[in-house]
């Protein structure tokens, strides 16, 4: 269960809508206003269903704890499902509210909004520093000799790698490198002017992965109907809707054609592996991740959370002369798989099943993948870069073995040089993994988590492992060294940090918008009134991008702050003037401020080659929904 706690100097709610899941409820319980409350916002999960009554217990005790701290004789008892990822049941999520509010009414006056119903309310938080709280209950297990233990199904032990298991007891020496080469100590480094690399050194080193409350990008995915929660799947599988797909789209498009830039070959590869193929089976015990299982015919299989293995098995099949050399081969992994923690999982930000670009560099020698390593780690950063995350707006991470860094002490100092600012260094004395060098662009969100986006990886196993093998100019069989690369990290982790960026520079008073090429609708018509929308077709089919039109019947003024709420770059007004002086009132978003819209009268073509200028080399594909806005459904 997941709790968010605010003491408020009232908390009112009024239902407007049932869902297909809404309990019954009365006239007087379609409104409800509390003073001086502390409202309890309360998304249950699955896990609660093993033990309900615990789940109850639990909330009920933290929440007493909280009221009797913040002196809260009232207490709101508030479904609030966009907590979790992973909801229970309809009926298990009314029962346990249910019994949180049985249980609280003996000492406080309490009330509970209604379960299943779109609601809108009203909450004026107090403030003070314990007037916003979190909190993560999970029930303790049912007592095997309970009456409802044995209709639970028996839980298969988890699969976990040999590299898991090193990762959490291997020995990190954590530093800080500056562009000058000094490698400092990560723990009493200056981190003025250096903050959000403070915070990803503070993450990193503390290892807390879990989340206590959503990040904003979560509101944002669904307010902006790109992306939800799938609540029939697995937590961490989530549903993407035509905004979302077209921008993962795009996303995949332009990945894939940076990676056929530099050489890199499109592949495709299974989905699934035998988990006891004598190959896979040594590999998977050195990849530090948690594994899908599942059973196909008395064999064990495991869902692949990447596309190592089958590109290492064609490699394997291939011959290779050292005239192919580096030899790269790229595949879009719709979708990669790893049995996340539950507690780590949130929005876009770490999933179960993702889309990965994994591109593979078989290379001649380590001088050779050293130099593929400095290529690859530039064109990272022009990826991100055009993908709409800067170079300010990460930190890097680079993870090697001590012996690999004394050997190579300029090159790696080169990274820092290159990005002109500290990055955070990992360094073991052991190598535990199957790479001696390893660099990551991590992006920090606005509750000071990090995640990985770009990534290049040196492997010195795998090609002994996979018997991988070229051949040099004496005809003489070699192993190369491998590079494992992913240009953009994955692409639901670009739309999340796309969308965390953007919260934050609101956050701070700044206009969010994403970047011309990705955003769903570029362009907005909206007519002032009935007579203006043959002129409002007119320059819809004048424009060379994805332009709408806003043909409701609504104010302008209503359409105009809808397009805002949907981060419209450009909206064009249409009326009298324009249609008689065959011109265009448009609206920039991406120079505008909250209260101060920059608005420019121009032509059609004046604003096809302004866009075309910002869209230039970037993939494109058309409308992913119907050009009048009458005709669209709502998702959310």
């Amino acid at each position: 269960m997941q709790l968010l706690l605010i003491h408020s100097d009232y908390i009112e709610y009024e239902v407007k809508k049932s869902t297909p899941v809404a309990e019954k409820i009365e006239e007087s319980f379609k409104k409800g206003r509390l003073e001086e409350a502390l409202t309890a916002f309360i998304a249950v999960e699955k896990v609660d269903e093993s033990n309900v009554e615990g789940a109850i217990s639990k909330a009920v005790e933290e929440i007493k704890n909280v009221a009797s701290q913040v002196k809260a004789e009232n207490i709101m008892v508030y479904p609030y499902a966009h907590l979790s990822s992973d909801l229970s049941s309809p009926k298990a999520g009314v029962a346990v509210l249910k019994g949180i509010e049985e249980a609280l009414s003996g000492e406080f006056t309490v009330k509970r909004a209604p379960f299943g119903w779109y609601k809108a309310f009203k909450i004026s938080c107090k403030g003070h520093p314990l007037s916003e709280l979190s909190r993560s209950i999970v029930p303790d297990e049912v007592a095997s000799g309970s009456e409802s233990s044995s209709c639970l199904a028996p839980v298969k032990e988890e699969v976990v790698s040999e590299a898991l298991k090193a990762e959490s007891t291997a020995k990190s020496y954590w530093h800080v490198l500056t562009p000058d080469g000094t490698l400092h100590d990560a723990t009493n480094f200056d981190f003025t002017g250096h903050e959000n690399l403070g915070k990803f050194v503070d993450y990193e080193i503390s290892k807390k992965r879990a989340v206590e409350k959503a990040p904003p990008h979560v509101e944002l995915m669904r307010r902006l109907e790109i992306a939800d929660y799938e609540p029939g799947s697995d937590s961490g599988n989530m549903r993407y809707y035509p905004k979302g797909r077209l921008m993962k789209s795009l996303l995949e498009n332009y990945v894939l054609e940076e990676s056929a830039k530099v050489g890199a070959m499109e592949v495709e590869t299974p989905l699934m592996y035998d988990m006891n193929h004598p190959t896979l089976k040594k590999y998977l015990d050195r990849f530090p991740a948690r594994q899908y299982s599942i059973e196909s015919d008395k064999r064990q299989l495991f869902l692949r959370f990447a596309a190592c293995f089958g590109q290492f098995l064609m490699n394997h099949d291939m011959t290779i002369s050292y005239k192919n050399l580096p030899l790269k081969m790229v595949e879009m992994t719709r979708y990669s798989f790893r049995k996340e923690q539950r507690g780590e999982l949130v929005g876009l930000r770490r999933l179960r099943a993702f889309t990965m670009p994994d591109m593979h560099s078989l290379c001649a020698d380590m001088d050779n993948a050293i130099s593929q390593f400095d290529e690859q780690y530039n064109m990272c950063i022009s990826v991100l870069d055009k993908i709409g995350i800067k170079v300010d707006d990460f930190e890097v991470a680079i993870r090697f073995t001590r012996d690999f860094y004394n050997e190579n002490k300029d090159f790696i100092t080169n990274l820092a040089k290159t990005v002109d600012k500290p990055v955070l260094i990992e360094m073991w004395d052991t190598r535990f993994f199957y790479f001696v060098l390893k660099f990551e662009f991590n992006f920090v969100d606005a509750l000071a988590k990090a995640s990985a986006l770009s990534t290049v990886q040196i492997d010195v196993e795998n090609a002994e492992r996979y018997d991988i093998n070229y051949i040099d100019s004496n005809g003489n069989a070699n192993k190369p060294v491998i590079l494992h690369c992913s240009p953009s990290g994955a692409i639901e982790r670009c739309i999340y940090g796309l969308l965390e960026k953007e919260a934050m520079k609101a956050e701070e008073g700044g206009v969010p918008i994403l970047p011309l090429w990705l955003s769903p609708t570029q362009v907005r018509v909206i007519p002032i009134a009935e007579k203006h929308m043959d002129y409002a077709l007119k320059v819809s089919e004048q424009l060379n991008c994805r332009v709408d039109i806003d043909d409701r019947d609504d104010t302008v003024g209503k359409k105009i702050r809808e397009a805002g709420r949907e981060w419209i770059p450009y909206v064009v007004v249409v009326g009298d003037s324009e249609v008689e002086n065959g011109t265009i009132n448009v609206t920039i978003r991406a120079e505008s401020q909250p209260k101060s819209p920059v608005k420019v009268e121009m032509t059609s073509e004046e604003l096809n080659a302004r866009i075309s200028s910002e869209v230039q080399g970037m993939p494109y594909k058309g409308l992913c929904l119907a050009k009048m806005l009458s005709q669209r459904p709502k998702f959310i």
